[in-house]
């Protein structure tokens, strides 16, 4: 003992606890267990800090002065205790629906949670109200489903069979083939695989049969020659268009569906809009088109639906599709209307449902409205001009010149002027206006670049 203890009288420094007194060392507050290596001082302002700032958090606002300075609102505010974080390792919990399965998703717009089930009988009740509130679909309709194998066409022909008997439908798959190598081969593969799993009648009509021989990859070389490559989305969506509408008359069919999503209708009205197309804005409104001009008409049952809620409907009902992406999409217009859309999703998560309903009242005045649509004077279909603009786009390539224009306001496609002036072989109608960013081919609101919805026809 008296060894031990000349050692601690020998000490330089006095033990923790006691400083300038010999003794046994005092106990320690428990606000200064974790001090640092910094000094005594340091350890004691650190635990009158922690103690002053849980006074202030509890304490009631109305204890402190509005005049306070921001710095100090701000202390306070970051002072309050965080929301305890869920344990990851905790169970998900009970679906808001049946309270009886566990949560499998939260819905991406309400953040209601639900069990796969209970998701996918919700998914289609939304898309059966859209379609009876809508009056879509009337019953007796042979309906022709525009499918593409991608998901959002799989989706929507997945719906509408198990909707079928409760709408008085019938339906009937139309496939097109653009003529595209290496890509639309294995998704017409996973359009048979459909047909033959949920037994729908399929037809598949062909570029190359409709159009003297022209497919995709032919006009792709084509307009990569004359350094207009990125034409190639313009031309496939009018042409393609016209297909769809020409498999549909072969079936019989009274109504087309294709699977447009909210986010497909989001960036059409971004893309009509950047491109100053105030025609196609007044009329890209609606969930569908009437069948004006002898034209069929035109539904997209999935309109108000989110593109993340079509995966999660894919995802839980195991459907096959195809997930490819077309090898002429990176350079579509489209595409930067997607990217700026996202970036306004995440600022505002209902931008692209607002969008949607936007375009729903949108309406032009009475003197900036485009003339009735007549019909096209080389094949009958509906259009605002002499020729439509699928004939247009057909005698350029013909000629080997495809011609596109930059009009007042927009990129759109340039019709054949009359001879001496722009090379064309015919005419233009006289009891129609001279063309405008408002008098196009009315025939497809939705724009002629619809690259990003090919897969989801």
């Amino acid at each position: 003992m008296e060894h031990s203890g000349s050692r601690r009288r020998e000490r330089k420094t006095p033990p923790r606890g006691s400083p300038g007194v010999v003794g046994p060392p005092c106990p320690r507050p428990q606000a200064l267990q974790a001090e640092p290596p910094h000094g005594h001082l340091v350890g004691v302002i650190r635990g009158l800090t922690q103690s002053l700032l849980g006074v202030v958090v509890i304490l009631p606002a109305s204890a402190f002065s509005l005049s306070l300075d921001r710095p100090a609102r701000v202390l306070l505010r970051r002072s309050r205790p965080l929301p305890p974080r869920q344990d990851p390792a905790m169970p998900a919990p009970q679906c808001a629906s049946c309270h009886e399965a566990r949560a499998a998703l939260r819905r991406p717009r309400s953040g209601q949670a639900l069990c796969a089930t209970c998701f996918c009988t919700a998914f289609e009740a939304e898309v059966l109200h859209t379609v009876v509130a809508g009056r879509l679909l009337p019953p007796g309709a042979v309906v022709a489903v525009g499918a593409s194998g991608g998901k959002d066409s799989t989706v929507l022909a997945h719906v509408l069979r198990e909707l079928a008997p409760r709408l008085g439908i019938s339906l009937h798959l139309v496939a097109v083939d653009e003529g595209i190598g290496g890509y639309r081969d294995a998704a017409l593969a996973a359009v048979r695989r459909q047909a033959a799993r949920w037994e729908l009648p399929l037809t598949v009509v062909a570029y190359a049969e409709l159009f003297g021989g022209w497919t995709m990859d032919a006009v792709a070389r084509s307009t990569a020659g004359s350094g207009r490559s990125r034409s190639c989305c313009t031309f496939c969506g009018v042409l393609r268009r016209r297909a769809l509408e020409e498999g549909a008359r072969r079936v019989a069919a009274t109504h087309v569906v294709t699977g447009h999503n909210a986010d497909d209708m989001a960036e059409t009205v971004l893309m009509n809009f950047l491109r100053g197309d105030a025609g196609r804005l007044a009329r890209g409104g609606g969930l569908g088109s009437p069948g004006e001009g002898g034209a069929l008409p035109r539904c997209r049952p999935l309109q108000l639906a989110s593109q993340k809620e079509v995966v999660l409907y894919a995802h839980f009902r195991r459907l096959d599709y195809f997930s490819e992406e077309c090898v002429y999409a990176p350079e579509a217009f489209r595409g930067h209307a997607r990217e700026l859309l996202k970036l306004l999703e995440a600022a505002r998560p209902s931008a692209v449902l607002d969008l949607v309903h936007s375009a729903e009242r949108l309406a032009l005045a009475p003197a900036a409205r485009p003339p009735p649509p007549g019909a096209c004077s080389r094949c009958g279909a509906l259009a605002s001009r002499a020729l439509c603009q699928a004939c247009a786009l057909l005698d350029g390539l013909n000629r080997g010149r495809p011609r596109l224009a930059i009009g007042k306001g927009r990129r759109g496609l340039d019709e054949e002027g009359p001879p001496g002036g722009r090379g064309s072989h015919s005419r233009p109608d006289p009891r129609l206006r001279s063309p405008s960013p408002a008098s196009r081919d009315s025939s497809s609101p939705l724009g002629s670049d619809d690259v990003g919805v090919r897969g989801r026809l």
